[in-house]
């Protein structure tokens, strides 16, 4: 769950929103730390081969359809996702590597609940 400015968000919910995008192969929703919230949004979308969008586009789509609270702040487009042996997806791995591509290492010092 992400806490965002007190608001209570499950990634899972954004995640299946995502897949009705006909361009969108898989999709992981992940919360980044923020200085104003808390914990903002963020999709990590695998497109589908030959697919190409902008974030902006994405962003769109998300506005003109989902609650404004729940449309990602931030956007990435990826080729794959951190998985374990067992093929579990590492949702902290992809924080980490967010916080390193979004330069919120400030933001992330700062000791939430």
């Amino acid at each position: 769950m992400i806490i965002r400015g007190g608001e209570n968000i499950y990634p899972k919910e954004i995640e299946e929103f995502f897949y009705t995008h006909p361009q969108v192969k898989d999709v992981q929703v992940i919360g980044v730390p923020d200085k104003a919230y808390g914990e903002e949004i963020m999709a990590c979308i695998i497109l589908k081969p030959d697919e190409e969008a902008t974030v902006e586009e994405m962003k769109q789509y998300a506005l003109e359809r989902l609650a404004k609270h729940k449309v990602p702040r931030y956007v990435a487009f990826v080729d794959s996702f951190p998985m374990n042996a067992a093929g579990k997806i590492l949702k902290y791995k992809m924080r980490e590597w967010a916080v390193e591509h979004l330069g919120l290492q400030d933001a992330s010092k700062i000791v939430t609940a």
